[in-house]
């Protein structure tokens, strides 16, 4: 028997004009969590894709148990015991929690399948991974954790030897993510290994064993999660040392570009009023469900108000729709990037200027050459690895989409810019280079708004910092105030106040 269960070697991946592997290894013991982290475009989903039987390496080969696999197909793949919960996952919403686990995997009884015996199991192994769930209501009534969990049942079922999570965490609460994690370990303790990517750096700390690093489609190392930190790991992932996490730069404060008063939306929203500043990042805390994605999306006219005021430079304006928001000057970079922010079988080229047609444009034509300096700058300045400008954005990995969704807005004539979520599911190298377009915005005398679950992303990155909780405004905090620190603002975020 080998010591590994799954192990990849040399493995190198081609596409036109690119090299996305390159004499990749990997190794993972049974009964192991093994962390992998890499920059975005580092080569982690067409790793996982190999592994899968998504894509076959032009060399290299697979070994599971010691024994030398051929995948064709993803069916190969998990015939040979490798599963994969993917970030964007595979379930059916419409059909039971039963018919998403069994299928193509059925249970008869003669012609007929066999129901009795197939909800049986589905509720035995989904009490097995923490869930009491209804094996016959639809998947889609269920939220993002138990969604996962199913997932993860489909993995169990079919006796995985190892089961790949990708980002499992990045669409998860905190409670979610205490289960996940135990689950992880539950599965580990049945000697299943597990491949878990991830950008959260505490996350492979509080949970793996060792953690490999991958760097433009290479291997670079694998150690004990013990002789890794911060630092190193970074290091490892960039290539260079991030002196500074957050590079917060100061601009010089201006007057109120937003100001909203006694926002009210069908029990969403409740009595919201502040000010956010030019030249400054007004950041937006709270916990899941405190209503801060709800209330820029209603500034922004994409929800409708009840009641409540918005001015913009001290003028009372009327926005009805994005459409109108966007003519007014506000920019509002979602965080669901592939359902609202980009159009994924389009390029590159064409996604970039999606919001500033007008700007490239001479007279009823488009200005090529324009949109090519323009495209190519921001390939250059935000580091979005691709081949080419005309690239499908679809093919991106998630982090340069991320990228490119930040250039679209960036080519506006914006004043006000709303970033929500601005670096989820990006790397520690990547963070920077938002941070640092959010640096050039507020010294060019714009506004950033920036909603963020990252408690130490608001606090290294905001001027200013409005906590929310159950479509309230219950604290706004200057930097220099005394509870500009993690505890008091999540002692807002639960509810409580803050003393003078």
């Amino acid at each position: 028997m080998s010591e590994y269960v799954v192990e990849l070697r040399n493995a190198t991946k081609r596409f036109p004009g690119v090299v996305a592997l390159k004499n990749m290894q990997l190794a993972v013991k049974p009964g192991e969590i093994l962390g992998l982290i890499g920059e975005n475009g580092a080569g982690k989903s067409t790793l996982i894709k190999v592994l899968t039987g998504v894509h076959k390496a032009d060399e290299g080969e697979i070994y599971v148990n010691g024994e030398k696999k051929e995948f064709n197909n993803p069916n190969d793949s998990a015939a040979a015991g490798i599963a994969c919960v993917y970030q964007e996952l595979n379930i059916e919403k419409l059909l039971s929690v039963t018919d998403n686990i069994f299928i193509n995997k059925w249970q008869k009884k003669g012609m007929l399948l066999d129901y009795d015996a197939m909800n049986k199991k589905a509720k035995e192994v989904m009490a097995s991974l923490g869930q009491d769930v209804d094996p016959t209501k639809q998947a889609g009534t269920f939220g993002m954790g138990v969604q996962q969990m199913i997932e993860i049942a489909k993995a169990v079922l079919i006796d995985a030897k190892m089961i790949i999570m990708d980002e499992p965490t990045s669409s998860l609460g905190e409670k979610e993510v205490e289960q996940l994690m135990k689950t992880c370990r539950e599965l580990k303790s049945r000697g299943i290994g597990i491949v878990f990517v991830s950008h959260k750096l505490e996350e492979l700390f509080e949970l793996c064993d060792r953690v490999t690093v991958i760097r433009d489609g290479e291997y670079i190392d694998t150690r004990d999660i013990k002789d890794w930190n911060n630092d190193s790991l970074i290091t490892a992932m960039v290539g260079r040392t991030l002196e500074n996490q957050f590079p917060k730069e100061f601009g010089v404060k201006g007057g109120a570009a937003l100001r909203v008063e006694h926002l009210e939306e069908g029990g969403v929203l409740r009595d919201v009023s502040f000010e956010a500043y030019r030249g400054q990042i007004l950041g937006f805390a709270g916990l899941v469900g405190a209503g801060r994605t709800e209330t820029m999306r209603a500034i922004f006219g994409a929800d409708p108000l009840d009641g409540g005021k918005i001015f913009i430079d001290g003028k009372e304006v009327k926005i009805k729709s994005p459409r109108d928001a966007i003519a007014h000057g506000i920019a509002f970079l979602t965080e669901d990037r592939k359902g609202q922010g980009l159009v994924l079988m389009q390029t590159i080229r064409t996604n970039l200027i999606l919001s500033s047609f007008k700007k490239h444009s001479k007279g009823i034509f488009l200005d090529e050459k324009k949109i090519e300096e323009t495209g190519q700058g921001h390939i250059q300045s935000l580091r979005i690895k691709t081949p080419s400008i005309d690239e499908i954005v679809g093919q991106l990995s998630g982090g340069n989409q991320q990228k490119v969704v930040i250039g679209k807005w960036v080519n506006t004539d914006a004043e006000i810019f709303i970033f929500d979520e601005p670096t989820r599911g990006i790397d520690v190298g990547a963070k920077v280079e938002v941070y640092n377009v959010m640096n050039s915005l507020v010294k060019a005398g714009k506004c950033v708004i920036m909603i963020s679950s990252e408690m130490p992303e608001i606090l290294g990155m905001s001027d200013r910092v409005i906590v929310m909780r159950g479509g309230r405004v219950m604290a706004d905090v200057e930097r220099d105030s005394k509870h500009f620190n993690q505890e008091d603002l999540m002692k807002a975020a639960w509810g409580g106040t803050l003393d003078d």
